[in-house]
């Protein structure tokens, strides 16, 4: 009896040394990472940081040149909390928890999960193309149906109310978000990633880009409808209607939670677009009392908001 407490004893010590090593070596590769981006050491189609840098520069370049509402300053209201959110969430929380992912992954490979356990779809034999666009929509819906979660639930909302503190819309408003958002997100867009056998096309960086382009549209200062393609995917009139402060009432949970794409919210019939004239105070209704800075922004959600 004492021998198998003393071999399970070493087990237990051997798999925490296992997880604190996965830890360690995740956090410093994400560091590693990031920097070499910066210093343009990675190649080109996997650098997110000048990637992101380089599409926010055009985003913002076509504000200025074409301004949907031309009273709104270049450097608008939130712009620089706005921007400093672009990098943090990013790169420097996903820093934070890279090593915790990398553990929980581990356990539960012990617990006998394999990437293949989920699977749904096998997309390995298709074309190359055709990886890249399922891999699109799975990942365009699970994120959709968080987007859902985020309004719908009191305690999700409240960490969600720090993307919709935007009080002026531009492109770097895409990345406002409270921490918590990756905690949910990440997982659940790695739920999406199993559903195709854990399979992420070698061209994946493609679709990621892309994200951040429409993503950054989407936000901008920039009237844009896409035409008949409204209807497939997002954009900035539709979305604005999803920031406003007033909805009618059997809409409060909120309306157009398109990410990328918008067909979900047609075909859910979630989609609201009364006018286009994108002058629509935005946020919700009293939240003059939402914390400002993003230190006080850092904590929300943990308790109720008075």
């Amino acid at each position: 009896m004492i021998l198998y407490l003393n071999c399970k004893t070493r087990l237990i010590f051997t798999r925490m040394n296992t997880y604190s090593e996965a830890f360690i070596k995740a956090f410093i590769g994400s560091v590693n990472w990031t920097w070499k981006s910066i210093v343009f050491d990675v190649p080109w189609y996997t650098n997110f940081f000048w990637g992101l840098t380089l599409i926010s520069l055009v985003v913002w370049a076509l504000e200025v040149l074409f301004p949907w509402r031309k009273s709104q300053s270049v450097f608008r209201k939130g712009f620089w909390i706005d921007a400093f959110y672009m990098y943090f969430n990013f790169f420097v929380f996903s820093i934070v928890i890279s090593g915790f992912y990398k553990v929980i992954g581990l356990l539960l490979s012990d617990l006998g999960f394999s990437k293949t356990s989920l699977s749904i779809i096998d997309i390995t034999s298709f074309p190359n193309w055709l990886q890249l666009v399922v891999f699109f929509i799975v990942l365009d819906f699970v994120q959709w149906f968080t987007h859902v979660l985020l309004h719908k639930y009191n305690f999700l909302w409240r960490f969600h109310q720090v993307h919709h503190s935007v009080k002026e819309m531009g492109f770097a408003a895409h990345l406002r978000y409270h921490w918590m958002e990756n905690i949910l997100y990440k997982p659940l867009k790695t739920l999406g990633v199993l559903v195709l056998g854990g399979f992420e096309p070698e061209q994946a960086f493609i679709v990621h880009f892309i994200a951040i382009s429409i993503g950054h549209l989407n936000h901008a200062n920039i009237k844009i409808t896409w035409g008949s393609l409204k209807y497939v995917f997002n954009n900035s009139v539709m979305h604005l209607y999803h920031h406003a402060q007033v909805l009618p009432g059997n809409r409060r949970k909120g309306v157009n939670f398109g990410i990328s794409l918008s067909v979900w919210d047609y075909i859910l019939k979630t989609n609201y677009i009364p006018e286009s004239s994108g002058t629509l105070p935005l946020g919700w209704e009293q939240d003059e009392k939402f914390p400002k800075s993003f230190l006080k922004q850092l904590f929300v959600g943990f308790t109720k908001q008075k």
